[in-house]
């Protein structure tokens, strides 16, 4: 097996200012760094060109784009629900790409009011199994999270939501790390045959 760290891509779904994503991605950030198993990408629409996804096909915010979901074994989706579904944003990020998307697997943080997003997440898992991405059983769901801010700003969630995450977080290193090693192969059998 491979010794390189794990690269995760960290999506935030959400563009909008004042966006509550900032809080959930900080902690999802910290949750995932803190077990040292993977090298994090912060992959943030608000960092990135989005009209110019919309409009131009082959334009440099979408080749940066895509060199970045290449470079990932995996990624974590922070997502909020809007209006029963998941944003635009993050729907232009996911379509800006293809096959930087496949063989990888993908869990998703979401936040919301009482659902904590799961009608998001589930429209997000029929996306992602169209790009053949592995999405993960185990996701992290917070309603109405902005009920567990400290007095500084972070999140606090409870017992349950830590212990949720920890689970995610080991399945998809195990995942991700099982997956790297079939495109190392596929693509030494590519390289062999091309010779």
């Amino acid at each position: 097996m491979s010794r390189q760290p794990l690269r995760l891509g960290l999506i935030y779904g959400s563009s909008r200012r004042g966006r509550f994503c900032d809080t959930i991605g900080q902690w999802a950030h910290s949750r995932i760094a803190h077990t040292r198993q993977f090298d994090i990408d912060i992959v943030d629409p608000q960092q990135i060109d989005l009209a110019a996804l919309l409009h131009q096909e082959d334009c440099p915010a979408r080749q940066a784009l895509r060199r970045r979901l290449a470079d990932a074994d995996c990624f974590v989706l922070v997502t909020p629900e809007y209006n029963h579904g998941y944003t635009a944003a993050a729907k232009l990020i996911i379509d800006a790409a293809g096959r930087e998307w496949a063989e990888k697997p993908i869990a998703f943080v979401s936040y919301g009011g009482i659902s904590g997003g799961l009608r998001a997440v589930e429209q997000l898992r029929l996306v992602f199994a169209e790009l053949h991405a592995i999405a993960l059983r185990d996701s992290v769901s917070l309603a109405n999270a902005w009920r567990a801010i400290d007095a500084e700003g972070r999140l606090m969630p409870g017992p349950e939501t830590c212990q949720a995450m920890e689970v995610m977080i080991g399945q998809l290193q195990r995942w991700a790390g099982t997956l790297r090693q079939i495109r190392q192969v596929d693509a030494a059998r590519a390289s062999t045959q091309t010779r």
